[in-house]
């Protein structure tokens, strides 16, 4: 069973940058898309990016377009959420996932203070 594991969250002012990274278990990281979700209090589950498996096709919430960037290191088993310019209404908490195996990680959390 491959397990992912979120780091990387904090508090941080508005407009300030945090680096989320999900490490995965396993020997098998290079052959599934990865994404990020998020979840604010009160609200509903939210997609936020996605990343193909080579890494060669990102995706973004238009929420998100412009300001945070996906990527991976299929080296190291690692994804990566860039977060830029961020924004009061960025706080939540931050899960990863393998979409196609149904893997999701404990989730970090983001905090932006206004």
């Amino acid at each position: 069973q491959v397990q992912l594991v979120e780091s990387g969250g904090g508090l941080v002012q508005a407009g300030g940058s945090l680096r989320l990274s999900c490490a995965a278990s396993g020997r098998t990281f290079s052959t599934y898309a990865m994404g990020w979700f998020r979840q604010a209090p009160g609200k509903e589950h939210e997609f936020v990016a996605t990343i193909t498996a080579s890494g060669g096709h990102t995706y973004y919430a238009d929420s998100v377009k412009g300001r945070f960037t996906i990527s991976r290191d299929n080296v190291k088993n690692t994804m990566y959420l860039q977060m830029n310019t961020l924004k009061a209404e960025d706080t939540a908490v931050y899960s990863c996932n393998a979409p196609s195996r149904g893997y999701w990680g404990q989730g970090t959390q983001v905090t932006v203070s206004s």
